[in-house]
């Protein structure tokens, strides 16, 4: 009887945890990098007043995506500085924030305010006007937080806000900003500091303390992905001019192909011990595993498509991404276009990546609203919601327990069942 008892709570403990497990987004687009939720049931249409559990408007502007572990919420925004073009303000004015929100109901549970390092990119242009100060996700590993800030550095904090440590991994700027994600390996927390240093950065998760860095990193704007490659795991990122795979416990290089041609902002995704990267007008795929120069031995194909920001989506086959208006479908296996169908509004601009939730694509355009599309070969859009708040949405979505988390640079909204 007691043996029966303790297996039957032993399987509730199990169950609980994989429940939770399953429920938290943790990184730049969820688990692996991937953009792809596990969550049945996700809302396919909302709008302003319809399936919207709760609305916040944030303490600051932002392009960071939300993180969810359990009952909070962690984002990040900046105020101070850099909201206006027409009147920027003065750069010591300029406050990022951390900001933990109540997943049940929205409110604010605390704020962490972070003083910048100046001289910071100047608020002006066509550049980081596009996006501002706050636009690098958040990294957990379900015991404290890990948030990168560019020339002002790397944090770690802990649930209630508590700062644990502080580490700067270069103090360079660049007109076009600073927007590469934090993410998690073993005991490292690891940084693309190619606009503060030229260089990616692997630091201790339990004092910031460095323990690699790879130097060389050049025109690297996107986050890096981790491959699971035979029996181990690669580190692999887009650089100027092409892919790089790294062991991510030692931080030496394993391999380079040549498959770009300029800067590089679209995180690779990683399937089957396969890279795909999408680069201005560049789409490539590259088998991971090689040693040295593996451009003409791995790369299996490159076409002369691609995107600007926007990372690319990995489902069953297909890769897809949304771009200049229009949502794209390309077969993984050698690249070839299977669609590219105009949406609605012919100039719609997407920075944020794709989302695959519940056998649906999600594309979220900065200011179109939210196509939602079968996540099949065959086009089909499902629906098209407008929230018609007036906002820029960047960043990429989050979903957790079937809820969907939308953030523009003045609102989180939580989409769905409250």
């Amino acid at each position: 009887m007691k043996r029966t008892l303790f297996c039957i709570l032993a399987a509730a403990c199990f169950c609980a945890i994989a429940l939770t497990a399953e429920a938290d987004w943790l990184q730049f687009r969820g688990p692996g990098g991937s953009g792809i939720a596990p969550d049945k049931g996700v809302p396919v249409t909302w709008s302003a007043d319809r399936n919207v559990a709760w609305k916040t408007e944030m303490p600051g502007a932002g392009a960071s995506s939300p993180i969810v572990m359990g009952n909070k919420i962690f984002i990040t925004c900046y105020s101070g500085y850099g909201l206006d073009i027409s009147d920027p303000g003065e750069q010591k004015n300029l406050k990022r924030h951390l900001v933990c929100v109540d997943r049940q109901t929205g409110n604010f549970l605390w704020k962490r305010d972070i003083d910048p390092v100046l001289p910071e990119s100047a608020y002006r242009g066509l550049y980081i006007t596009k996006h501002g100060y706050a636009s690098s996700t958040l990294a957990c590993d379900g015991k404290n937080l890990y948030v990168f800030f560019g020339s002002a550095g790397v944090f770690a904090f802990d649930f209630d806000g508590k700062q644990l440590w502080h580490a700067s991994v270069g103090k360079r700027t660049h007109g076009w900003g600073t927007g590469t994600s934090c993410i998690l390996y073993k005991d490292l927390v690891i940084v693309n500091a190619s606009v503060e240093d030229g260089s990616l950065v692997a630091l201790d998760k339990k004092t910031g303390t460095e323990v690699w860095k790879v130097k060389g990193i050049s025109g690297s704007w996107n986050t890096p992905v981790l491959a699971k490659v035979g029996g181990g795991t690669e580190l692999a990122i887009g650089t100027e001019p092409g892919m790089l795979g790294i062991d991510p416990d030692t931080g030496k290089e394993l391999w380079r192909a040549e498959t770009y041609d300029w800067y590089v902002c679209p995180s690779l995704v990683a399937h089957d011990g396969v890279l795909y990267g999408l680069q201005h007008t560049i789409c490539a795929a590259v088998k991971a595993g090689g040693r040295g120069d593996v451009t003409n031995s791995r790369v299996l194909w490159k076409k002369n498509f691609g995107h600007v920001v926007t990372s690319p989506l990995y489902n069953d086959g297909h890769l897809y991404w949304a771009a200049n208006g229009a949502a794209v479908c390309v077969k993984a296996s050698d690249g070839s276009e299977v669609y590219k169908e105009r949406l609605k509004g012919s100039d719609s601009e997407f920075y944020a990546s794709p989302l695959l939730a519940g056998g649906k694509l999600y594309y979220v355009s900065r200011s179109d609203g939210v196509y939602v599309v079968e996540a099949s070969p065959k086009f089909k859009l499902v629906a098209h919601n407008t929230l018609d708040d007036k906002s820029v949405f960047n960043a990429s979505p989050a979903v957790s327990n079937s809820q969907l988390f939308l953030r523009s640079d003045r609102y989180l909204y939580c989409i769905g069942k409250k």
